[in-house]
């Protein structure tokens, strides 16, 4: 039965509307590492005694094994009454200086940053697949596609390298945002600063951070931070779902290029013929998920005045779930890659249908007679409208209508026409930069290589600075450590 509710009575339901504690799971340990960094702070300022400082950091050692926290509209709320209920009224003293606006951007900076090390881990890895497989198929002659339709022969490696390429760039992007999540908001309290005379550049540095957010204001209201990942999460996730597609239309019997290994796909329930590739059906449709994601943000952000409002609640879930989604399309795709067969006769055969050496026949008209290239390009596509393999009689007729002169008269041969027609041969001739050429695709395949291992160095930097400053903050306040020295 329906209760009304009281004047100035809050119910359950309005409880729950206000909580995140379910999504707070998430930077439980991130806040652990803040409260341990801005009560040490406390501490060397000689704004918390040694001892309750000391009985503080056991009870939140306790916490960080798993102790229940109990109630509480967050987990910053919760882990402050799990204190209390240890130390006493004086474990309160932990949040002098500070305000829940500066310490949850803490928390969820801290716990993305983490979150993005881990992606860029997974980004590095899917690459290395693709750069192994493009080393194995340097030869592999296979069909280009524009607009979905036969255009150029080109070779496997070539393509899995335009992938590889893409993947490069998100990681880019990623790291290129993993510099402004990894700045300190701490200090800044509820968004004017405090009078508690505090240390700024002490927590950051005990939290690893890489710099201030330093107007107050702006460092417990901006999120922008969360806005610029959740786009290079949604521009990493198109190009994850571009190769998911590839993945869809090749191994369907009608392309018929690669079969799926049986882990990442499925049987129809009714028809058991059936291969379905689902996994990359998921990674196409979670693409879809996270822009959505990044446009709920946007949407949460775009009109909030200046500073914290509480409408930012509801930005940092969906940035958890846009990396979960995008983290494990990352490591399934590298997955279904590193397993999956390619058809490679049925691929070299399908890479000269629909005339798809059209354009070397008519480069190889303007470099042997001499034509212009638009005349050539007129005489080879009036030879692929008459359909079937073109004979030098038949470019003969049609270069005397257009051009006034037979081709074999201007030099133009049998063999050179069959060169033309080549699949492989064509491939041969791209030896520009960045071409499908073999030898080319070989030295981009080794920059590339080269490429890893330089992210790789600078990845094992960031993480080393990361866990060497909780190391030492998990450190401080224990017996025998010596203490800061400022």
């Amino acid at each position: 039965m329906f209760r009304e509710q009281r004047l100035g009575e809050i119910s359950e339901e309005i409880l729950d509307y206000l909580s995140s504690r379910r999504a707070d799971q998430r930077i439980l340990h991130a806040d652990l590492l803040t409260d341990r960094a801005h009560l040490l702070m406390l501490k060397e300022r000689g704004l918390v005694a040694e001892e309750l400082s000391n009985k503080i950091l056991s009870a939140l050692d306790e916490i960080e094994t798993g102790l229940p926290l109990g109630e509480g509209e967050d987990i910053h709320e919760a882990i402050e009454a799990a204190v209390i209920a240890r130390v006493g009224p004086e474990g309160g003293r932990m949040h002098t200086g500070r305000s829940r606006n500066d310490e949850v951007a803490t928390c969820i900076r801290l716990a993305l940053r983490e979150e993005l090390l881990g992606l860029m881990a997974e980004e590095l890895s899917f690459i290395r697949t693709l750069l192994r497989l493009a080393g194995e198929h340097k030869e592999s002659i296979i069909p280009g596609f524009t607009h979905t339709q036969h255009a150029q022969p080109t070779t496997l490696a070539h393509h899995l390298l335009a992938h590889a390429d893409a993947a490069f760039r998100d990681l880019a992007r990623l790291k290129d945002a993993y510099k402004r999540v990894n700045q300190s908001p701490l200090g800044a309290a509820a968004f004017a600063s405090t009078g508690f005379q505090i240390d700024r550049a002490r927590t950051c540095e005990l939290l690893g951070f890489e710099g201030l957010v330093e107007n107050s204001m702006d460092a417990v209201s901006s999120r922008d931070f969360i806005l610029e990942v959740l786009a290079a999460l949604s521009i990493a996730m198109v190009n994850l779902s571009r190769l998911a597609e590839e993945l869809i239309l090749w191994s369907s019997s009608e392309f018929g290029y690669l079969e799926l290994d049986n882990l990442y796909a499925s049987t129809s329930s009714i028809m058991p013929q059936k291969k379905n590739p689902d996994t990359a059906e998921l990674a196409r449709a979670r693409s879809g998920s996270v822009i959505g994601s990044l446009m709920a943000a946007l949407s949460i952000c775009k009109a909030l005045p200046m500073s914290y409002n509480r409408d930012l609640q509801e930005v940092t879930p969906h940035l958890w779930r846009s990396l979960d989604w995008t983290r494990s399309t990352v490591r399934i795709l590298a997955g279904c890659l590193s397993t999956l067969h390619f058809h490679l006769e049925r691929l070299e055969e399908s890479s000269a249908q629909g005339f798809s050496t059209a354009t070397e026949l008519a480069d190889s008209l303007v470099r042997i007679t001499g034509m212009p290239f638009r005349t050539a390009h007129s005489i080879v596509g009036r030879a692929a409208a008459s359909g079937g393999r073109p004979e030098l009689s038949q470019m003969d007729s049609i270069s005397l209508e257009i051009a006034g002169f037979a081709v074999s008269e201007a030099g133009f041969s049998e063999e050179d026409l069959r060169r033309a027609l080549d699949p492989r041969g064509n491939v041969a001739l791209r030896a520009n930069t960045g071409g499908p050429a073999p030898e080319e695709v070989g030295r981009m395949i080794a920059e590339r290589w080269a490429s890893i291992a330089a992210e790789e160095s600078l990845l094992e930097e960031r993480r080393k600075r990361v866990d060497g400053a909780a190391e030492a903050l998990l450190s401080q306040g224990r017996p025998g450590v010596k203490e800061h020295e400022g």
